[in-house]
């Protein structure tokens, strides 16, 4: 395989106030440019088809070292509209959104949603997808048996997607923002290309959000009421 680039290092704040470095992004060094309908024909490649329904359990650890969980679901209508919902122990700490692309239509609260996944890219990559590139992005790639690799790069802004193809599957995401790292995703993917868990790491301020998908199954199209805001909501 091509030798590797060195990468940033994440430091975050984890279980027991010890700081411990995230490996590398293996991001070969000699990436080729690509053409952007290159790259949105591959992104296309990763979302899913059809409807899908997702069951998962949740845990959330922030800079304090405090933690959070529950269990979620996300139903995915292909190929880029998801409802995603969170709900906390007996019930409560209930979160949702509903997200097409790289657009939120809707977020309650929005505070809380915003704290477990601060970008869309990162919020996609959770699920084993990726966003074709923005307009007017620069794209790189490179690829052969091992692994592919995609560069999306647009003024200070930097996309970094990873696909491992041999032994366990994963699926990778780094993003920066206005030239600073934002996030991190590791998704590792059932041998039928679906999540099985999914790790997200944000820089600041540092924080982890582990998903564990428990339920994979094809749906028939959901109702239209799943794509409103539940009611009640604050606007």
């Amino acid at each position: 395989m091509s030798r590797l680039r060195p990468g940033w290092a994440v430091v975050l704040l984890l279980a027991g106030c010890a700081r411990k470095a995230v490996a590398p992004l293996p991001v070969p060094a000699n990436l080729s440019p690509a053409t952007a309908r290159e790259a949105a024909d591959w992104a296309a490649t990763t979302r899913p088809a059809g409807h899908r329904d997702l069951r998962f359990r949740w845990s959330f650890e922030d800079q304090d070292g405090a933690t959070m969980s529950g269990r979620g679901r996300a139903r995915i209508a292909g190929p880029d509209s998801v409802r995603f919902d969170v709900v906390g122990p007996l019930g409560g700490g209930r979160a949702a959104a509903f997200v097409v692309g790289d657009s939120g239509y809707w977020a309650e609260p929005e505070e809380e949603v915003r704290k477990l996944v601060p970008d869309y890219p990162l919020f996609w990559a959770m699920l084993g997808s990726a966003l074709p590139p923005a307009r007017g992005a620069g794209v790189r790639r490179f690829s052969d048996s091992a692994l592919t690799a995609w560069q999306f790069a647009l003024a200070q802004d930097t996309l970094e997607y990873v696909q491992l193809l041999s032994g366990t599957r994963k699926f990778l995401l780094e993003v920066r923002r206005r030239g600073r790292p934002l996030g991190r995703v590791e998704t590792q993917l059932r041998p039928d290309g679906w999540p099985a868990r999914a790790r997200l790491f944000i820089i600041a301020p540092p924080s982890r959000l582990d998903l564990t998908f428990t339920e994979h199954a094809l749906a028939t199209p959901f109702d239209a009421d799943t794509w409103v805001r539940p009611a009640g909501a604050r606007r």
